[in-house]
C-alpha cells in the first residue's frame, strides 16, 4: 500500500537522488572488492551488481502502478541492469585470464552499460526518444555515468571524484527520464519499495565505511585525512601494506625537504615469533600479530605511520628525528613495549623485536630508506637480538652480498650445483647401516662447499624454501632408486620443513615423485621437528593424516625442544622419535640429561616407537644411550654426511667389522613390482 503520496518533481527528484546514492555505493564495493581476499571479492561484486542494478531500475519501477510490481517496464529495467553487469563481470573474467584486468574490465564496462542505456531509454523515456538527438544524448550521458563508478585511478580523491561525477551524471540522467515520461500527470505514490531501496543503500554505506576505515597513523594532517584504500591494508593487523607504505614515504620526503626536518625509518623484526607460531600452531601467531599492529598503531599516533611489511617484518615512520638521542629512544622504548608479554589462547608469551634505523635524508633517498633499516635491522640480528642499530655504508655491502647470493641459489638450483651429502643411521646395538638421512649442500663454483645453515635462512626469508625443499624429495628419490637397482634396499631419510607441512598438495608432491622413480612409500622417511608436529592446523593435521595413507615412513625429529603432547602424539602416524643432540653432547656431564633420554626411550617403546639419538660423537655417549635401550644411533663417532658413492664405499672397504650394510638391505633386490 502507498504511505506517501508526493508531486511529479518531487518524486523524480527522489528517484535521480536514489539512483545516484546506488551508483556512487555499487562503484565504491566494487573498488573495495578488487584486491580483497576471493571470497569476499566476489560477495562484495555481488554486492555491488545489486545496488547499480536497483538504481537503474527503480526510476521504470516509480512508473507502473503499485499492483503491478512485476509490470513489464520494471522487469525489464532490472533485466537491462543484470544483464549489463553480468557482461562486465564476463569481460573481467576474461581479462583476469588474460593479465589484462583493467582493459578488459574498461571494455567490458562501457559495452555492458550502452546496452543498459539504450535499454532503459527505449522503456522509461519514451518522451525523450520522441524529441530526437536529445534521447541520443540522454543514452549516452546515461552510458557514461555507470562506467565512471567503476574506474580505478592511482589515487582515492580521484576515485571518489570519478564515482561522484558518475552518480549525479546517472542521478540526473534518470530523474530526468522520469520528468519526461510522467510530463504532468497526477501525483504518483512512492511506495514501500522505495524505504525498502532505502534501508539497503544504508546498509551498503555502512558496509563501505567499514572496509575504507583507515589505520595506523600519519606524518602530519594532510596525510591523516588520506587514509589508505581498502586494497592497502593488511586484513590482520588492519595497519598499511608495504605498497601503501612507500607511496606514503615519497609524500613525507618531500615534505621533509620542504620543511629542511629529518625522520627516521624503523625496520621491525619480532624475535622468537617463529617458535610460537611453531609450537602453538597458526592462530594463536595471528593472535599476537594483532597485538603488535595494536601496540604499534598506539606508537605511530603522535607523528608516524605504521605498516606490515609481510610475516613478522614490520615498518614505523616517525616525524621525531631531531637528533640520533631523540631517535635512539624511541627505538628502546619500541622495543620496551613490544617486548611486554601477549595474551593469545589463555596463554602468557614473551617475544621481543630487533631494530634498524635508516634516517632520512643522512641515509640517502628515499627509495632506498627500507632497504637500508632492512639492513640494519639484521645488523642487530646478527648482535644477539632485542637491540637497535642505525644504518652505516658498511651494512650496504653486507646487503649487496645478500642479494648476491639468493642470485646465485636460484642459479644453483638451475644448473645443478646442488647436491645432498647421506649420514649413516646404524643399529645401536650391531654397528650395521639400517639408514641414511640426506643433508642437502651446495658446491659454489668460486665460495666452494656452502653449508645449508649459511643459504637455507635466505631461501626462507626470499621465498625459494619451497623449490629447495621440491628438489630435496626429488633427488633424494632419484638416488634411492639408483641404490635400489644396484642391490641396495636403503631407506633415506629427508627432512620437510615447517613450510612444506603447511603446503596443501606436499603429499601430492611426495606420492609423484615416489610414483616416478618406482620407489615404496615406506622407503622414504620424512623427518619432522617436533615442534612443527604439534602445530595444531588443520593444514598440518591433514598432511599428517595423508602421510600415514600413502605408507610413509614418519619420524618426529629434534625431539625433546618443543612442548609436545602426548595425545596429540598418539594420534601421528609416527614410528619414531629422534633425541634431540642437546641432550646427547650433555649426557655424560648432566645427569638430568640422562634422565630425560631415558624417560624418551621408555615412553616411546611403551608407544610403540623406535628411538634414534643423532649427535653422538664418543664411545661413552654410545655406551650411555645403548644401555638406555636407543635402537638407533646417528653421529660423527660413525660418520660425517658424505656424498652418496662415497657412502657405498666408505660402508664395503671400512675397517671396522661392524660399519656394513644390515644384511636385510640387500633382500629382495629384483624389480617385480612398478614401486619395490
Amino acid at each position: 500500500m502507498p504511505i506517501l503520496v508526493l508531486p511529479v518533481s518531487v518524486i523524480a527528484g527522489l528517484a535521480g537522488c536514489m539512483a545516484a546514492v546506488l551508483l556512487w555505493l555499487g562503484g565504491g564495493l566494487a573498488l573495495a572488492a578488487r584486491l580483497r581476499p576471493v571470497p569476499l571479492r566476489h560477495g562484495l561484486n555481488g554486492a555491488a551488481v545489486l545496488l547499480v542494478a536497483c538504481g537503474v531500475w527503480w526510476p521504470g519501477r516509480l512508473l507502473v502502478p503499485a499492483d503491478a510490481v512485476l509490470g513489464r517496464p520494471g522487469v525489464q529495467a532490472l533485466a537491462a541492469a543484470m544483464l549489463a553487469l553480468g557482461l562486465a563481470a564476463l569481460a573481467r573474467g576474461a581479462g583476469a585470464l588474460a593479465r589484462r584486468e583493467s582493459l578488459a574490465l574498461g571494455v567490458g564496462a562501457v559495452l555492458a552499460t550502452l546496452a543498459a542505456a539504450g535499454a532503459h531509454s527505449l522503456m522509461v523515456m519514451p518522451a525523450l526518444y520522441r524529441w530526437g538527438p536529445l534521447a541520443a544524448a540522454a543514452s549516452l550521458l546515461l552510458a557514461l555515468a555507470l562506467v565512471l563508478p567503476f574506474l580505478g585511478s592511482p589515487g582515492p580523491r580521484a576515485s571518489a571524484a570519478l564515482r561522484a561525477a558518475g552518480a549525479a551524471l546517472g542521478g540526473g540522467v534518470l530523474a530526468l527520464g522520469v520528468l519526461a515520461q510522467i510530463g504532468d500527470a497526477p501525483a504518483l505514490p512512492l511506495g514501500v519499495d522505495g524505504l525498502l531501496l532505502a534501508l539497503l543503500a544504508a546498509m551498503a554505506g555502512v558496509l563501505l565505511s567499514v572496509l575504507q576505515q583507515p589505520s595506523g597513523g600519519t606524518l602530519d594532517e594532510p596525510a591523516r585525512r588520506s587514509a589508505p584504500p581498502p586494497a592497502t591494508v593488511d586484513p590482520l593487523t588492519r595497519l598499511p601494506t608495504r605498497v601503501e607504505f612507500e607511496t606514503r614515504l615519497v609524500k613525507a620526503a618531500k615534505q621533509c625537504d620542504a620543511k629542511s626536518r629529518r625522520m627516521a625509518l624503523f625496520f621491525i623484526d619480532l624475535d622468537g615469533f617463529k617458535p610460537v607460531n611453531d609450537s602453538f600452531g597458526h592462530n594463536v601467531g595471528d593472535l599476537v600479530l594483532e597485538q603488535v599492529g595494536e601496540r604499534l598503531r598506539t606508537l605511530a599516533k603522535p607523528v608516524g605511520l605504521a605498516a606490515r611489511v609481510g610475516g613478522d617484518e614490520f615498518l614505523l615512520l616517525s616525524g621525531h628525528a631531531s637528533s640520533d638521542e631523540t631517535v635512539g629512544l624511541l627505538a628502546a622504548k619500541l622495543i620496551a613495549e613490544l617486548s611486554l608479554p601477549y595474551q593469545a589462547d589463555g596463554r602468557e608469551l614473551n617475544i621481543s623485536c630487533s631494530v634498524g634505523i635508516a634516517l632520512y635524508p643522512d641515509s640517502g633517498e628515499a627509495a632506498k630508506l627500507i632497504a637500508r633499516a632492512d639492513a640494519a635491522m639484521y645488523a642487530a640480528k646478527r648482535m644477539g637480538g632485542s637491540k637497535h642499530t642505525f644504518h652505516t655504508p658498511e651494512m650496504d655491502a653486507d646487503a649487496q652480498a645478500n642479494f648476491d647470493m639468493v642470485s646465485e641459489l636460484r642459479h644453483a638450483m638451475a644448473n645443478n650445483e646442488l647436491e645432498l651429502h647421506y649420514q649413516p643411521k646404524v643399529d645401536a646395538r650391531s654397528g650395521k647401516i639400517t639408514a641414511a638421512e640426506a643433508l642437502v649442500r651446495w658446491r659454489h663454483p668460486t665460495r666452494g662447499m656452502v653449508m645449508p645453515g649459511v643459504f637455507i635462512p635466505l631461501a626462507e626469508r626470499y621465498g625459494l624454501i619451497a623449490a629447495l625443499g621440491d628438489w630435496v624429495i626429488e633427488e633424494a628419490c632419484r638416488q634411492s632408486r639408483a641404490w635400489r637397482t644396484k642391490g641396495l634396499r636403503m631407506r633415506v631419510a629427508i627432512n620437510l620443513s615447517t613450510h612444506q607441512l603447511r603446503q596443501d598438495d606436499i603429499v601430492d608432491r611426495l606420492s609423484d615423485a615416489l610414483k616416478r622413480h618406482h620407489i615404496h612409500p615406506s622407503l622414504l622417511t620424512c623427518e619432522i621437528t617436533e615442534s612443527a608436529a604439534m602445530e595444531n592446523t588443520r593444514a598440518t593435521q591433514e598432511t599428517f593424516r595423508r602421510l600415514g595413507e600413502l605408507g610413509m615412513h614418519v619420524s618426529i625429529d629434534d625431539f625433546g625442544t618443543g612442548y609436545s603432547s602426548l595425545d596429540t602424539l598418539s594420534t601421528l602416524p609416527a614410528e619414531e622419535l629422534k633425541i634431540d643432540r642437546s641432550f646427547v653432547m650433555d649426557l655424560e656431564q648432566n645427569p638430568k640429561s640422562r634422565a630425560i633420554v631415558e624417560a624418551v626411550v621408555k615412553m616411546a617403546h611403551a608407544m610403540g616407537l623406535k628411538v634414534v639419538a643423532e649427535g653422538v660423537e664418543n664411545e661413552r655417549q654410545k655406551q650411555v644411550l645403548v644401555d638406555l635401550g636407543c635402537d638407533e644411533l646417528q653421529g660423527y663417532l660413525f660418520a660425517r654426511p658424505m656424498p652418496a658413492h662415497a657412502l657405498v664405499m666408505w660402508a664395503i672397504d671400512d675397517r671396522s667389522a661392524s660399519a656394513a650394510f644390515r644384511a636385510s638391505l640387500f633382500g629382495e633386490t629384483k624389480l617385480t613390482k612398478p614401486m619395490n
